[in-house]
């Protein structure tokens, strides 16, 4: 039994299909949905978004913060990034992490509303960075 899965970011909508499974980075740990879940509103961290597909298949995305919403036979995931490891550029992301932490070092000058952009910069940086290594042979 499938559920449907959709996925939206800024950008438009990022992932939108039926699914068997998917696990979701929430803020007081990971969280299984599976079909028939009861329903649910959830804020998300920045982590990483796994889901099986109705052939078997997992698959798995970087996701920034965001909520869910479970409800049914549906999960809608409302999220500022949703990557996937082949889209990730790590030197980019690397880059873009040394930036947003030396700029966070100038905190007291930046404004809470600054800081609190680059704490978010950081946290998904680190999630794009941890999928992209996550299989990488020694």
């Amino acid at each position: 039994m499938a559920f449907r899965l959709e996925i939206v970011t800024p950008e438009g909508r990022a992932f939108s299909d039926e699914v068997n499974d998917v696990v979701l980075p929430g803020g007081l740990g990971e969280m299984d949905v599976l079909p028939s879940h009861s329903n649910l509103v959830s804020t998300l961290v920045p982590g990483e978004l796994r889901y099986k597909a109705k052939d078997g298949s997992t698959h798995e995305l970087a996701i920034g913060s965001g909520f869910a919403e479970i409800q049914g036979d549906h999960v809608n995931v409302l999220t500022d990034l949703a990557i996937s490891d082949a889209q990730i550029d790590e030197q980019a992301v690397e880059a873009a992490l040394s930036r947003a932490q030396e700029r966070l070092k100038d905190s007291e000058n930046l404004g809470a509303e600054n800081v609190a952009a680059m704490e978010a910069a950081i946290a998904n940086s680190l999630a794009q960075l941890k999928l992209k290594r996550k299989r990488r042979t020694l």
